[in-house]
């Protein structure tokens, strides 16, 4: 065959149009364009919010959606019988001891780098001309770590040492060796969900695609022009999927000893997720990162039904009813959107002199902030970023404070009786006692079963969301992050002890470490995000330096904490509260 007739077989075929477009394009004097055109768009599909806009016809309005199909449903080059995974010769497999840095390195290491993403450009140039941070949290920041100015949308980093309020690291305290941890760890960064309670990436899109040729944007804005909505919805992004696998590497290497007693017993662990898709790869992850490639065989995976109906403590508004009233499971909406008209006010003005035929909601602004966060986790970087100043950051980050604080956490009058579930497994974990009494949104079916709930072993992992890491530290009083009161939306109070970018972010993970003693009964520490907590809210915990409380005392608080939730009527129960400021607690409880 000669090299003319192997170029023209290996190149791609033109579309069947070609001709008739070559003649019509060439007459306009933009053949260049098309072809250019033909090779970009053939990697995408692009959506309408009403029809499918057909590969290769035309360029994509502003708006519209772009999805990539990846991988594809029926490759011409797949036979797996010609790659199995196991051919035999993998040479020598004798393993080593188990890591257990947390009680042998010298120091803990910490996960304070944010990698594969990139921080928006004019954000970086501002923050160098402050060469010093800002004083915020009581620490000196960077000013350009705008990935910590995102709330709950915030990938989670290591708190500095004495954060919380107590100078001590996750390090085994002297005289002390672990004897079990609890991990309870938030799924990782996620494309957004399909119906934001505010604003909305994918809604934001529709509305710029249905009065496309109606507007025009210039300046910063100019983007707009081309932009078009490239989300998913609702699974996990590759960079949330290696938060997870990170996630397990680095607690395998701080805990790995304490698989040791599982060998000793003759069994496997048992850790927790549900049913939705982010969930199970969330917790499949982990595991990979934590036992490596091939996991089965190492452990056991149980995933809970999230769904109407069905009792889970991981997700327990499910079984609420009183969740699903507004007025009642999503209070933060009232101040967020009072909040956002505040401090997205000069915002809106400023970018609304750059697009002309289409009016600027404070929404649309607020979106646009939601939008760089979800592009940046999804692919990498986005532009919206760069539209927003520092002052107007950490508007949105108290934006989604006020949104949790008041949905799911100390201001919820849910929140107690969400966290009293989890809480309930924890001390029957810790106790080795079966649940005596299933009054909340634990699942007796499960829960009694030995098998899918076992007892008194050494390491527990429960994947779960950001609403129920929040509704646990409520439940469980860990009030020091309450201590300022409730949270106006007029203004961002000073040095304020509870955020969400600090305590719920993508990947959280809150360890509740058993310790053993020297000269001293079993003890027990809360670790978020790698800061200790304070458990002097907690009936009978003292101060410590750190962190620590007898296993007993906590145990014994909880019980009562546990009694005090009367999940039948606040779930249940035929009880009303006005929106707003109106009524407000302090506690995650219910009016009286």
């Amino acid at each position: 065959m000669s090299k003319a007739e192997n170029k023209s077989k290996d190149t791609d075929p033109l579309p069947p149009s070609y001709d008739v477009a070559v003649q019509d394009l060439e007459s306009a004097g933009i053949l260049t364009c098309y072809l250019a055109h033909c090779v970009l768009s053939s990697r995408h599909t692009h959506i309408s919010s009403s029809e499918v806009i057909p590969v290769n016809s035309y360029a994509p309005l502003p708006g519209s959606t772009v999805v990539d199909h990846f991988p594809p449903t029926s490759p011409t080059n797949a036979y797996p019988s010609y790659f199995p995974s196991d051919i035999g010769y993998v040479g020598p497999t004798p393993t080593g001891v188990e890591p257990g840095a947390v009680a042998t390195a010298p120091s803990y290491a910490l996960h304070s780098e944010i990698a594969y993403l990139v921080h928006p450009q004019s954000y970086v140039k501002d923050s160098k001309k402050k060469k010093k941070g800002k004083k915020k949290h009581g620490k000196e920041t960077e000013d350009n770590d705008i990935f910590r100015l995102w709330g709950n949308l915030a990938p989670w980093y290591s708190i500095p040492q004495g954060q919380f309020g107590v100078e001590a690291t996750p390090d085994t305290p002297d005289g002390c060796t672990v004897k079990a941890l609890h991990l309870l760890h938030r799924h990782g960064a996620r494309y957004p969900n399909a119906n934001e309670k505010i604003g909305g990436p994918a809604q934001f899109g529709e509305r710029l695609h249905k009065k496309a040729g109606e507007w025009k944007a210039k300046g910063e804005l100019a983007f707009l022009n081309n932009w078009t909505y490239k989300l998913g919805e609702n699974v996990l992004t590759p960079f949330g999927r290696q938060q997870l696998f990170d996630l397990g590497v680095s607690f395998r290497i701080r805990y790995g000893f304490l698989l040791e007693n599982f060998t000793k017993t003759n069994m496997l662990p048992v850790f927790r997720t549900d049913t939705m898709d982010r969930m199970q790869k969330s917790a499949y992850n982990f595991a990979l990162g934590f036992f490596g490639h091939p996991f089965e065989g190492q452990y056991q995976q149980l995933i809970t039904i999230r769904e109407e109906g069905f009792n889970n403590s991981l997700t327990p508004d499910k079984s609420c009813q009183n969740s699903q009233d507004p007025a009642k499971g999503d209070r933060g909406l009232w101040y967020v959107q009072r909040w956002a008209d505040i401090y997205l006010k000069h915002a809106q003005k400023r970018m609304q002199r750059k697009i002309k035929g289409y009016h600027l909601t404070i929404e649309d602004v607020f979106t646009m902030q939601q939008m760089c966060v979800y592009e940046t986790v999804s692919l990498g970087y986005s532009i919206f970023c760069e539209l927003f100043t520092h002052e107007e950051w950490e508007g949105f980050d108290y934006a989604m404070d006020l949104q949790f604080w008041y949905g799911y956490a100390f201001g919820s009058p849910l929140a107690r009786v969400h966290g009293a579930g989890y809480i309930q497994e924890l001390i029957a974990r810790i106790t080795n006692t079966p649940i005596e009494l299933h009054n909340s949104s634990t699942n007796a079916t499960l829960d009694d079963n030995p098998v899918t709930f076992p007892l008194g072993q050494s390491l527990y992992v429960d994947a779960t969301h950001e609403e129920l890491i929040l509704s646990v530290i409520a439940a469980m009083n860990l009030t020091t992050f309450a201590k300022m009161g409730s949270l106006p939306y007029t203004h961002i109070p000073k040095d304020r002890t509870f955020r969400t970018s600090e305590l719920s972010p993508f990947a959280s993970n809150i360890q509740f470490q058993v310790l053993q003693c020297d000269r001293k009964e079993d003890q027990i520490r809360v670790i978020i995000n790698d800061g200790v907590a304070p458990l002097t809210g907690i009936r009978g915990c003292k101060e410590d330096d750190q962190g620590m409380c007898p296993l007993s005392i906590f145990i014994s608080a909880q019980r009562e904490l546990i009694a005090s939730a009367d999940w039948e009527y606040g779930c249940n129960g035929n009880w009303t509260i006005p929106e707003g400021t109106k009524w407000e607690t302090v506690t995650g409880d219910f009016p009286n």
